[in-house]
């Protein structure tokens, strides 16, 4: 993933911090999966709630069970500082005082042990660094990790090995196989870079560019 150590090998650098090419996207999220009762199941797969700094998701995954997820502008390693003795449910509750009662509905029936929060990070496109070395390559979040927002880290890793499929097998001796590997980094690379690219900069516009909830003001004269 976006730790990896065979990346760290192949490019001798660390696998995390300093030195490691992966950036602290300024985003931390609370992640929450249940078995949820909602009042609109198999009607509405995905919702998304935005305000200044912070938005919310809620996302029907199938049988009965969901997921959402609370992102909020805060610095790295931010679960070190932040206070939450009543837990973690009731901390985002009052983060998103006077936000939609759905939010608040599915916050109050989640448990702690189906809550996890996690610093995103991401990586910029690998366009001058190797994505292979001899018969050993990289895919995934291994080389391209990019934020959640597009619904795609999956979806491109998926993409890679699907080309890798099909250059390994057009491979026809093993001595090939070298080079069809630096063919799949070439087929992929634009695409996965773009895609990366598009991800950050959806997380920016949702983060920084929108200041919702709207207010509405009557002008009285």
């Amino acid at each position: 993933g976006i730790w990896s150590a065979v990346r760290a090998t192949m490019r001798d650098s660390p696998a995390k911090g300093d030195g490691s090419g992966a950036t602290y996207s300024g985003y931390t999220v609370f992640a929450g999966e249940l078995a949820y009762d909602s009042f609109d199941n198999g009607q509405v797969g995905y919702k998304v709630y935005i305000g200044p700094g912070q938005y919310f998701v809620i996302t029907d995954i199938g049988n009965g069970n969901y997921q959402w997820y609370a992102f909020l502008a805060r610095p790295a390693d931010s679960a070190s500082s932040t206070d939450m003795p009543d837990g973690q449910s009731k901390y985002l509750q009052e983060i998103f005082a006077g936000w939609s009662e759905e939010v608040h509905h599915i916050l109050r029936v989640t448990q702690e042990h189906e809550i996890e929060q996690r610093d995103l990070y991401d990586r910029p496109p690998s366009a001058m660094k190797p994505w292979t070395d001899g018969p050993v390559a990289l895919l995934g979040d291994g080389i391209h990790a990019m934020m959640p927002n597009l619904g795609q880290g999956g979806c491109q890793a998926i993409e890679d090995a699907f080309v890798i499929g099909q250059e390994l097998g057009s491979a026809t001796k093993r001595s090939q196989i070298v080079d069809k590997l630096r063919e799949y980094q070439q087929r992929r690379l634009i695409r996965s870079a773009a895609v990366q690219g598009l991800s950050r900069f959806a997380s920016d516009i949702i983060i920084r560019g929108f200041d919702t909830p709207a207010k509405i003001y009557r002008d009285e004269n």
